[in-house]
């Protein structure tokens, strides 16, 4: 049963919270401003457009990005300050078990992670369409440094088309829709190639549906001999439209959570590598609500205990536990997707010895 201190703690996590969530995009999104104002400038838009074009997904997506961190600075604020008043040192003198005080942070967190679990799965998705459409037209496409990267990459896609077939475009050009760098096609039986076929170039034929090759050569492998044919144009079914070929490094971000799991599905069906970064981002969807929960437990624990320093100290102690959390979330994406560690365990680790540090303070809190 819920009691009135059980409404006062849970009330107070989630109004602190709230507070922490727009003191924080606030200033994000003024540092932000400071940064573009030149690409805002040269956009040729109104104040109008930036803010619900970009600005309305880029405060969506600070928050999704340190929302766990939010509320664990949130519950850390007020419990300091109970703690400072003597309340948490009443509540015990008065009888009151530690797990019974707990307990309403408990709830408080778990509406919290609730409500971002929901969004993270489907709301900001959404939101982040804006500040990626927006970033990439009026910001990422007037940078040297990204077009560079992008040259530098190069436009080459391979995809598998089917079990023993794999195929390779050439200096893709996602908005005309054509490889004019060559087209390759070989298939494959058990260790050698039986069909090999080239093309001079590519493109998107929309009458027909299908791939339009230009000036192809096509050779049937049997054993010693080769069977050679020459082809002015043809037309071939590849099972990739253009659309399923883009060059977007956003598109993580932009996708909900059922729609990255059928592009994760479809690529690793056609042989694409380099995948973790989307299975990395699809099991965090599921740990970031966790660490919600986690995060705020541990903030009540730590800032439960009366100090000399008060809020001070209980904060210095959160900054800290904070920037080790998001360091080691770093860390394990980068083990991820440049090592082998298993992108289920990289989404998860950072909640994984949070948990071990959560017991160990709860077994040192006063009670």
């Amino acid at each position: 049963m819920i009691k009135i201190l059980d409404w006062y703690i849970i009330k107070k996590v989630v109004t602190t919270t709230v507070f922490i969530v727009i003191i924080f995009s606030v200033i994000a999104s003024v540092v932000d401003a400071s940064e573009k104002a030149d690409d805002f400038v040269k956009s040729g838009q109104t104040a109008y457009y930036i803010l619900t074009k970009y600005f309305a997904g880029f405060v969506a997506f600070i928050i999704s990005m340190i929302f766990p961190l939010m509320v664990f600075i949130a519950v850390i604020l007020f419990t300091s300050k109970m703690a400072g008043r003597s309340e948490i040192v009443a509540m015990l003198a008065g009888g009151v078990k530690y797990t019974r005080i707990l307990r309403p942070y408990l709830i408080g967190a778990l509406f919290l992670a609730s409500v971002f679990w929901y969004a993270t799965q489907y709301l900001f998705p959404r939101a982040n369409v804006l500040r990626a459409n927006f970033q990439a037209t009026y910001v990422d496409a007037k940078s040297s440094y990204e077009v560079g990267q992008y040259l530098a990459k190069g436009s080459n896609v391979y995809v598998r088309v089917d079990s023993n077939t794999y195929a390779g475009l050439r200096n893709y050009d996602t908005a005309s829709k054509a490889a004019y760098g060559g087209f390759f096609l070989d298939r494959i039986n058990g260790t050698k190639v039986v069909y090999n076929l080239r093309a001079q170039t590519m493109r998107w034929d929309t009458a027909v549906k299908k791939w339009k090759l230009e000036r192809v050569m096509e050779r049937h492998i049997n054993g010693t001999k080769e069977d050679i044919k020459a082809i002015s144009n043809m037309h071939i079914d590849l099972h990739v439209k253009p659309n399923e070929i883009r060059f977007d490094k956003y598109l993580k971000d932009k996708m909900t959570t059922p729609e990255l799991k059928r592009f994760i599905m479809l690529e690793e069906m056609r042989g694409t590598e380099g995948l973790n970064d989307y299975k990395v981002e699809r099991f965090r969807r599921d740990a970031t609500p966790v660490s919600v929960v986690l995060l705020a437990l541990m903030g009540a624990v730590v800032a439960s205990r009366k100090t000399r320093g008060g809020s001070g100290l209980h904060m210095a102690v959160g900054i800290i536990l904070a920037a080790l959390f998001v360091v080691m979330d770093k860390f394990s994406l980068t083990f991820s997707t440049k090592g082998n560690l298993h992108p289920f365990l990289a989404a998860w680790m950072p909640n994984i010895i949070f948990t071990i540090v959560a017991v160990f303070l709860y077994r040192r809190a006063p009670k």
